[in-house]
């Protein structure tokens, strides 16, 4: 386990688990849910979702006349990329932070980078896909498991309807009530947990979609995501040339 630290906030980075953030530790209160004995790589911490995030309709997607055909983890559908269970690399490393790096596990090559930086206030995670030898299409994502907040805001302009498998239809329409596995656009800034010991926390991105999953009486996901669900399968992912790269970013703020 990498362990990061800034002032009375630590984090804990464990590379083999899917280059995640495992603990993320805030003057003794954690953030996260941890993982435990029964814990699947789903469901705990704070993950890269590369290089697709969310569903892909049953583990398939057509590119330049070849189809690509991944594992189905959460059937009937593929779900969250490959990231989040290949043992990461650590390239370099800090009191403060890491660098870490990944061949992706699929038909397309390519790698993925991870640069983390901790401070007293924030976690910047910066995430990098980039192209082999051949064209990809990717969409890049984060997946934090916050503990359950006492109250949030979460406000969307409008979000996208799912069929009978949870894949996004592809039109958008007005959010619908809570609990939410959706994905949304046009956040309402700040997007927000406030938690009992006064803590409030943002999650800020370059990513101009929003997953939130809150339908865990112990845990509420906000994730920015580079594009919807199941977009390689839509045609709605950016598509690499070889050697081009995608980049975005997010932050997770605090204050006390």
């Amino acid at each position: 386990m990498i362990e990061l630290e800034a002032g009375d906030v630590q984090a804990e980075v464990s590379a083999v688990d899917g280059g995640r953030i495992a603990r993320l530790v805030i003057a003794g209160f954690d953030l996260l849910v941890t993982s435990g004995p029964s814990t699947t790589p789903l469901h705990w911490g704070c993950y890269p979702m590369v290089p697709w995030a969310g569903r892909l309709r049953h583990g398939r997607f057509e590119h330049e006349g070849r189809t690509i055909a991944m594992p189905i983890d959460m059937p009937p559908n593929a779900i969250h990329g490959t990231g989040y269970t290949s043992a990461w690399e650590v390239r370099d490393q800090g009191i403060d932070f890491v660098e870490l790096d990944v061949g992706l596990e699929w038909p397309l090559g390519g790698r993925a980078h991870q640069h983390l930086q901790l401070t007293p206030d924030a976690l910047v995670c910066v995430l990098t896909a980039i192209a082999g030898h051949d064209s990809m299409p990717v969409t890049l994502g984060w997946h934090p498991w916050f503990v359950k907040p006492v109250s949030d805001h979460l406000v969307f302009d409008a979000y996208y309807p799912c069929d009978d498998e949870q894949i996004p239809t592809g039109e958008l329409a007005p959010p619908p009530e809570r609990p939410w596995d959706h994905c949304f656009v046009g956040p309402s800034l700040p997007l927000e947990l406030v938690y009992a010991n006064g803590l409030r926390v943002s999650v800020e991105s370059d990513c101009d979609h929003w997953v939130v999953y809150d339908q865990r009486s112990y845990a509420t996901c906000v994730e920015p995501q580079s594009g919807p669900p199941n977009a390689l399968d839509m045609g709605r992912a950016q598509v690499l040339q070889p050697g081009e790269m995608l980049q975005r970013t997010m932050t997770v703020r605090w204050q006390r």
